[in-house]
């Protein structure tokens, strides 16, 4: 499903662009490693199959890294649960929990991204050892760098930051 971006979460204006362009740059990316990522756009294929075929979950995260002019956090932001308006009082499973065909989880931005396994995030989500957090529409867990540099199963630097 197309990642839920908006002002009050991720602090930009024009959200569902910005996501979909860092998900061009990692496809670009990984295409130059002959990794090639068919995306599917429309909402009736994604919650069939997933954001692609080959099922990468691909997040931007501005923050961790401070890429942009953003106050850096130090720490990835990976996403468990949305809803898509905070109005509605539950939240769905998402991110590492959608359920779909993803089983790598891309997260980062154009410092640099990290690659992750799915079911290894879920693990370590699950040791309650990671701070949570909560924005209007969304759920997350949060890796110290350190730690998303140790147990990612591969890193993508661009910048030094």
């Amino acid at each position: 499903m197309r990642p839920k971006y908006s002002k009050e979460n991720s602090g930009h204006e024009n959200s569902f662009e910005v996501g979909d362009e860092f998900q061009d740059f990692v496809c670009l990316t990984l295409n130059k490693e002959s990794i090639i990522i068919q995306n599917i756009n429309t909402k009736k294929y994604q919650f069939e199959v997933g954001e692609n075929l080959q099922g990468f979950e691909i997040k931007y995260d501005s923050r961790s890294t401070g890429c942009g002019g953003s106050v850096p956090t130090g720490r990835v932001s990976i996403e468990i649960a949305e809803k898509s308006n905070a109005s509605i009082e539950n939240f769905t499973p998402s991110g590492i929990y959608r359920g779909d065909n993803a089983w790598l989880y891309i997260i980062g931005n154009y410092d640099c991204f990290w690659i992750f396994s799915v079911k290894h995030l879920i693990l370590m989500h699950k040791t309650n050892k990671y701070e949570t957090g909560q924005m209007p529409t969304i759920k997350k867990f949060y890796l110290p760098i350190e730690v998303a540099d140790k147990y990612c199963l591969k890193k993508y630097i661009f910048n030094n930051f």
